[in-house]
Parts: C-alpha cells; sequence; structure tokens
C-alpha cells in the first residue's frame, strides 16, 4: 500500500484549513496505537541491502544474550557506548556529543552553533560543516555523532535549545540536516538527527518531583508538515541512527511513543536504522521495546536481563529484540565501518593519554562559516565596513574571553557538570550551554582580533570591558559595544533581553554619535531598547561562531567579506509580539500539558497570520553592496501531479520516492547593482491552499560581482507543495492556484509567481 493507512485509529476530519480546530483533529492530546514494530527490510538502497545481509548474517549467530547485549548502554569512555561481541567481531560502538564539536575532548575543534550554521543559508556550507564534523569524530574513533540537532525547531522563542538547531523553519531545518547528515556519514560516521519528537521546551522536559513530563499535544497535519519535516531530509540523505526525545507526546513518552516510532517514523518514512534513547529517557521495558525503541542509552535501564526473560515469556517477540540488533548493525555496517575504523580515542581529561589531533585545516572553515553566519542588521549611511580606522573603543562584557568586573577567567575545562558555555556578563560568547556545548582548543576573541587589525594599522585602542560609566575618546573612529544572550539545555530564557545590557548599550551611544553595537545570542534578542538611537550606526547578530569568532567578526567589520547572514529566526519589537510562543508552559500539576492549538503557525507564520509588524523578519540581513531580482519564470518538469500515485511504489528512506519528484522549476536572475562583490541570499516563499500564507520552500546563497547578473534556479517537489490530509493518511496535492514569491526575506517580496496544480 502506498501510505500505511492508521485510519481506523484515528478520529475522521475533513478540510483541516488555516489554524484548526484541535478538538477535531485525529490523535491530539492522545497518541494512538501502533503495533508490531516494522522490521528493517534494507530496500532503500543496495548498500542498505548490503548492510542488512552482513547484519542478519551476524544477529543469526548470537545468542540471546548477545543479543540483548548490544541493545543498551555499557561503561566506558565515551558519552556511550553499545556492549561488544568479540567472537563474531562486533566492536563496542562509540556515542559522542556533540553537534557543534566534540564536547569535552582535546585537540578538537569548536565549530559555529547550528543556529549561526542556519543563519548562513548555505548548502555547501551546510555540508562543509558536517563533513568536517565527521572527520574529526572518525579520527577519534567514534562510531556514533549524536547530531544534526533539528528538533526543537524553535517554536518557543525563550527555549533554552534552540541554539543547537538551524531555525525556526522546517524547510531551513531539514535542508541544513540533510547537509550535515550526508556530511557527517560520508566521513564514515553515524549521523542521529534529534530529537524525535516535540522537545520544544526545557521546563519539565523529564519527570520529576512534580509528576511527569510535559506532553507535548500535537495534532496529525501539525506533526507531519512542521516537526517531521526537517527529519525527512536527514533520512533521505541515509540517516543511520535517530534519537527519541525526553518529553511526552500526546501523553505517551517519546521514546515508548508506538505512533512516532512505529508508525511515522519506521512506516511513513520508511526508517532503515536504529532508534537510540536520549541519555535516561526510557520509561519501561517491555512497552518501548514493543514501540519501537532500539538501543537505550546510557545503561540497561528496563532492559538487560529484563529484556531477554520478556523475550522468553513472550512480552517482546524474539523477531523483535532481533530487528534491535540488526538495525543497530545494519547502520554500522552501512557506514563502512568494519573496516579500517580508527581505534577509539576518547579519554576522560583527568587521564593521561596519546595526543590525537583530528583538527586538519577545519579553522579555516569555522571562520569562513563564521562570517558567512554573522547578519548585519543596521548599517546607517555606510558605517560599515570600517575604513582602516586608527582609533577605537571597546566596550562590553562579551569582547574577550577574561571580562567579568571581578576579573575572573572565564569558567573553562573539566566535564559536562563545568559547562563549557559562557554566561552572560562573563567574557564572550561562541557556543552555548548544556551537551550541545563545544569544547574549543582555543578562543580568538573579539578584542583579540580587533586589536591585532589595529596594531598592524598601527592605530590605538582604548577599552572597559564594563562600561557602567565609559570613557569615550573623541578621537575615537567607532565605539564597539559587545553584548550576548545566553541560553543551556535544562532550563528555558528568562528574558529576550536584559535590562543591563541595554542600559550599557544606551550609556555608550549617549556619548559616542557612531556606536557599532555587536550581540552574540542564542536566539531571537529583541532591540528596541535601542536600535533606533540615531547615534547607533551599525548592528550586527553575531550568532555562535566557534573557536574563530573574533577572525570571523573582524572579516565582516573590515568588509573583507561582505555580510550575507541572514536571520533564520524572526525577531519581535517587544516580547509579547510571540504572544504565546515566549515563554515554555508552565504547568505544575503531576500530568502537564502543552497543547499546541496554534497548529503551522509559528516564528515568522505567526507574526504574518495575526499582521504583527516584526523589528527583523525571518531572513533578512543586509549588505555592503545592492541586489536586484528580475525575470522570474515558472516551468514544469512533466512529472506526474495526479493526487495518489501507483500504490506498488515501495517506500523509501524519508518517504514516498514521489515526493522527492520535482514537479516544477523557478527561475530567476539577481544583479549586483552595488560597486563591491558579494553574496545574496534569494528566498522563494510559496503559500499553498488552505495552508499558512507564506512558507520557504527554496533559498540559495549566490556569490555575484559588481555588474554581474547570475541565473537562480529553485526546484519544487511534490513535497514542496503538499499538505498531509488526515483522512486520507497521506500527502496531497491540490488542485488550484499556488503562489510564489521571490524575495530578500520573508517580508521583502520582489517578484511574484504562479503555479496551477
Amino acid at each position: 500500500m502506498l501510505f500505511p493507512t492508521l485510519s481506523s485509529l484515528l478520529v475522521s476530519v475533513s478540510g483541516v484549513q488555516g489554524q484548526s480546530n484541535v478538538s477535531e483533529i485525529p490523535f491530539y492530546g492522545r497518541s494512538p496505537p501502533v503495533y508490531p514494530s516494522p522490521e528493517g527490510n534494507g530496500t532503500t538502497s543496495p548498500a542498505w541491502t548490503a548492510a542488512y545481509f552482513k547484519a542478519r548474517s551476524i544477529v543469526s549467530q548470537m545468542t540471546l544474550e548477545e543479543k540483548s547485549n548490544v541493545t543498551y548502554g555499557h561503561t566506558g569512555p565515551c558519552v556511550g557506548q553499545t556492549g561488544a561481541v568479540p567472537r563474531l567481531g562486533v566492536p563496542e560502538l562509540c556515542f559522542a556529543d556533540a553537534p557543534d564539536g566534540i564536547r569535552g575532548q582535546e585537540f578538537v575543534s569548536a565549530f559555529p552553533a547550528g543556529i549561526h550554521l542556519g543563519a548562513t543559508f548555505d548548502r555547501q556550507l551546510m555540508y562543509a560543516y558536517g563533513k568536517a564534523l565527521g572527520d574529526e569524530y572518525r579520527g577519534q574513533g567514534i562510531h556514533v555523532a549524536l547530531g544534526p540537532f533539528i528538533g526543537p525547531i524553535g517554536r518557543i522563542a525563550r527555549g533554552g535549545r534552540n541554539w543547537e538547531g538551524l531555525g525556526s523553519d522546517p524547510f531551513l531545518a531539514g535542508i541544513g540536516g540533510g547537509e550535515i547528515t550526508k556530511g557527517i556519514q560520508d566521513a564514515g560516521v553515524i549521523s542521529t538527527p534529534k530529537h524525535w519528537l516535540f522537545n520544544e521546551q526545557e521546563f519539565r522536559r523529564r519527570e520529576s518531583s512534580l509528576g511527569e513530563a510535559m506532553s507535548s499535544n500535537v495534532d496529525d497535519r501539525t506533526t507531519h508538515e512542521l516537526y517531521a519535516w526537517p527529519f525527512m531530509n536527514a533520512l533521505r540523505a541515509g540517516a543511520g541512527s535517530v534519537m527519541c526525545s525526553y518529553q511526552r507526546a500526546n501523553d505517551s513518552y517519546g521514546c515508548q511513543n508506538s505512533k512516532l516510532m512505529n508508525g511515522i517514523l519506521k512506516t511513513e518514512l520508511g526508517f532503515e536504522g536504529f532508534i537510540v534513547s536520549d541519555w535516561g529517557a526510557q520509561h519501561s521495558g517491555v512497552a518501548s521495546a514493543n514501540a519501537g525503541l532500539d538501543v537505550v542509552m546510557p545503561n540497561a535501564a528496563f532492559w538487560g536481563a529484563n529484556l531477554t526473560t520478556a523475550v522468553g515469556n513472550g512480552s517482546v517477540t524474539l523477531e523483535r529484540l532481533e530487528d534491535m540488533a540488526t538495525r543497530l548493525l545494519a547502520a554500522h555496517y552501512f557506514i563502512g565501518q568494519d573496516e579500517d575504523f580508527p581505534e577509539n580515542g576518547v579519554y576522560p581529561y583527568n587521564v593521561e593519554h596519546p595526543i590525537n589531533d583530528v583538527r586538519h585545516d577545519h579553522a579555516t572553515l569555522i571562520r569562513q562559516i563564521g562570517a558567512a553566519g554573522h547578519v548585519l542588521v543596521k548599517n546607517v549611511n555606510n558605517t560599515l565596513p570600517l575604513k582602516k580606522p586608527r582609533f577605537l573603543n571597546i566596550f562590553g562584557y562579551d569582547a574577550d574571553v577574561k571580562a567579568s568586573p571581578w576579573n575572573n577567567p572565564t569558567r573553562y575545562g573539566g566535564g559536562y557538570e563545568e559547562n563549557f558555555g559562557w554566561n552572560t556578563l562573563n567574557g564572550t560568547m561562541i557556543t552555548a550551554g548544556g551537551s550541545g556545548g563545544s569544547t574549543p582548543p582555543y578562543v580568538i576573541s573579539p578584542f583579540k582580533a580587533i586589536q591585532d587589525r589595529i596594531i598592524a594599522d598601527r592605530g590605538i585602542l582604548r577599552w572597559d570591558f564594563w562600561g557602567l560609566t565609559p570613557t569615550v575618546y573623541a578621537n575615537a573612529d567607532a565605539c564597539l559595544v559587545f553584548i550576548n544572550a545566553y541560553a543551556s539545555e535544562s532550563f528555558d530564557r528568562t528574558s529576550l533581553t536584559d535590562d543591563f545590557s541595554d542600559q550599557l548599550v544606551n550609556n555608550v551611544a549617549s556619548n559616542c554619535s557612531n556606536t557599532i553595537v555587536v550581540v552574540h545570542s542564542a536566539g531571537p534578542r529583541v532591540v528596541d531598547a535601542w536600535i533606533d538611537n540615531p547615534n547607533i550606526t551599525a548592528c550586527i547578530f553575531a550568532g555562535l561562531p566557534g573557536q574563530e569568532s573574533g577572525h570571523s567578526l573582524v572579516d565582516v567589520l573590515y568588509g573583507d567579506m561582505n555580510p550575507s547572514g541572514r536571520l533564520p529566526y524572526t525577531v519581535g519589537k517587544k516580547e509579547s509580539d510571540y504572544g504565546h510562543f515566549l515563554n515554555s508552559t508552565i504547568d505544575f500539576s503531576y500530568f502537564p500539558q502543552d497543547d499546541y492549538t496554534e497548529g503551522l503557525y509559528i516564528d515568522y507564520r505567526h507574526f504574518d497570520a495575526h499582521n504583527i509588524t516584526p523589528r527583523f523578519e525571518f531572513g533578512y540581513g543586509l549588505s555592503y553592496t545592492s541586489f536586484q531580482l528580475s525575470n522570474i519564470s515558472v516551468s514544469s518538469t512533466g512529472a506526474d501531479t495526479r493526487p495518489f500515485p501507483p500504490s506498488e511504489v515501495p517506500i523509501v528512506q524519508g518517504g514516498h520516492p514521489w515526493l522527492w519528484e520535482v514537479l516544477y522549476t523557478v527561475h530567476t536572475t539577481v544583479t549586483n547593482t552595488g560597486e563591491i562583490a558579494g553574496a545574496e541570499v534569494v528566498q522563494l516563499y510559496v503559500e499553498i491552499p488552505n495552508a499558512p500564507a507564506r512558507q520557504l520552500r527554496g533559498f540559495e546563497r549566490v556569490y555575484v560581482e559588481p555588474g554581474e547578473t547570475v541565473v537562480v534556479k529553485f526546484d519544487l517537489t511534490r513535497r514542496d507543495l503538499s499538505i498531509w490530509d488526515v483522512v486520507a493518511q497521506q500527502w496531497e496535492l491540490q488542485p488550484g492556484s499556488y503562489h510564489l514569491f521571490v524575495g530578500a526575506s520573508s517580508r521583502d517580496v520582489k517578484l511574484t509567481g504562479l503555479v496551477e496544480v
């Protein structure tokens, strides 16, 4: 059958449009059972077929205890590792954080965070990022990289982990997630897109003394079109593993939710690899096994001897256990890790060990991505780029790595409990907190990089890292103010601004008529307390750029690289603009509930639907040059657009293969009408019938010389134009008019077009 039909388990509803009536939507607030767990079969590709053949051969020779042994975590040097079967040549598989660099190790790189990479809107850089990251993991003998991070997508503006992902749009997150996955696995490491699914806030994400974890209650259509969407790209790219989440989903814990794992991931989306629990996210033994969980971390938890007992008494079938082991080994063989894989090079920081430098020339790439992800949001009268200034004033706690008023060095080193992020008011911020934080081998701070440039230009600096009563020098060409906005796993942000930082900016601006503000931010940061001050002539959202932070910034400040970063989220004028998306849901009941009543309308879709004018919209960013878009054209590829493709076509990883067929191509031209070369990010938005007014469905970052015209092409697939039909339980391409919008942001539309289906 084309798409597995589960309508007998669901409440039928038709004509879901706009902001849905959740009381009528299938499985909103509850999760229907989907059993049994589908067995992996390796039909996606010849490579998967060969991997499954080898895995089944090995598993068939294992004892019951050996099969169980590879399904759970064992003590060792890695964040987690599976059990080994030495007699059959099955090694322990090493799992490690993080999605932006190997956490807690030496001689590894600290890459820009996911939100910074998303701001590049550059597919090539996204792939290069994944490949370089994968090379370092493989070099350290790590089999499984716990990334990319594509969930949470950023529903809650103050969400503590939004910075780990690529932005608040499923298309952007999907393209990035797919490219990173491909890069990691091309390097010979298993990619683990996470978290599946709905882990959109940190407050009560886990069970506690207050009661059970928060339940994210999401309807069927929103599940598919918004939250599962980016995972489809990662699966299409061949992801060998997926991590399930901590919180409950429609009142069923994520790592024992049969609808999400058996129904959507393993059946609808044809997932061939293994599902691993987040660390400590298992809440039952038999139920999680039958619901589709394959590997539990970091220890046996409810499995181990209990799992073999369950198989013995029939609570879990032998076939289910064998499928768990087969899926794990198939991913291992699919990536080719059974041949010439390096020895494990992961060690605790307090144990002397051999030096294994896996960084290669990744600092160059990190610097390039860092610069490409800087978003220029204000630039009055061409304040930037700086024109070889001889005298600069620098202010703010975020300028250097040793910047607190008590002259304490930034906390650094040790284990996870010490948090490798830089907290607000305690130094420059290149990453943020929790398991997604990186471990830099060094940090090039903004102060260091600017000082080096000033020295080369035989200039002078004056600085005040606290800036309570700033001393502004009359001869200074400009005043640079550095502030940040921190976030971390385990808690959500309490504000999208802070009074101290706002006052710092205003104090400097009141004394300096050429004030440039640089914000290192883990997500949206409200700036209306000062952005319209006429003395503030430029502002850069500098994201979380990794170890080469200062170099990347100076490349942009001095014009060595023309800024092309675009905001991967919406910046409101005030916090209340985000409505109920501002805060995590605060519920102190024993069974807390978070109802996603907004359906598809988050971030810029929310602002558009409620006619709220943002300060800076999704996709916004300035350049040092100017561009003109012209000549939009739309053509059909001739692909079949019938509503229901033939049922005999087999599902592959990522869903039905017809979803990925290109139906239409859109061409436009971009001309650099300015005087310097630079990159423009051309964006395509589509108005799909019975859906949000505009949804991102294409972007290309194109480099254009002055006076040059470049043709930009967008491919529109069946999935890009489809909605999820909750009655038919399949993707539907609706007859009708699809309006196209090509421009420089979600609101800066330059050209319009039309597709008639």
